[in-house]
């Protein structure tokens, strides 16, 4: 059964980018930071289109706006990092996405290491993948980096940080 309780689909069948964004509004989704690494330093912001495409060979895919600078510091370096944060990370989300003190090229006050590609891959998160670019995939007003897992480990068995109607949940493991 279909609800059609709130604001329709336009007439048409196409949904408009409000539209598009209430309703994904309503996906709970893990928060991580995607990173990367460029002549000029270092670059990362917070993203939750993230998923797993493939175990074998181990593939996953971040979409990022067009406009966002770090798909250009991407596409450049060919590699990038994916940091899944804890509960206790909510102020790294909110600095990667622009909405607390920046963080600057070096990464003052982050604490961070590298792996093999070279993008820095934030301390003290649930999980880590490092990964090259395979394919960057032009999608309406984003790209879609599928990256292959060159590394990956596990970090602190912490609560899991999930955004969910616009707001910061909490999932215990």
């Amino acid at each position: 059964m279909t609800s059609t309780i709130g604001n329709p689909v336009p007439s048409g069948g196409l949904a408009g980018e409000q539209t598009m964004k209430r309703i994904s509004s309503r996906f709970a989704a893990g928060v991580t930071v995607v990173t990367t690494v460029s002549e000029s330093g270092f670059h990362g912001l917070t993203v939750s289109a993230y998923l797993t495409v493939s175990w074998d060979p181990p593939l996953v895919l971040v979409s990022i706006q067009t406009l966002n600078e770090s798909c250009d510091y991407i596409r450049n370096s060919g590699v990038f990092a994916v940091t899944f944060l804890s509960d206790r990370q909510e102020f790294l989300s909110e600095r990667f996405a622009g909405r607390a003190p920046l963080v600057n090229l070096r990464f003052e006050g982050v604490p961070y290491r590298v792996e093999a590609t070279g993008a820095p891959i934030l301390e003290d998160g649930l999980a880590w993948l490092d990964c090259r670019v395979e394919q960057a995939i032009e999608a309406g007003d984003h790209i879609l980096f599928l990256g292959r897992v060159v590394r990956a480990g596990e970090g602190t068995p912490d609560n899991a940080l999930v955004y969910y109607a616009r707001r910061y949940r909490h999932v215990e493991p």
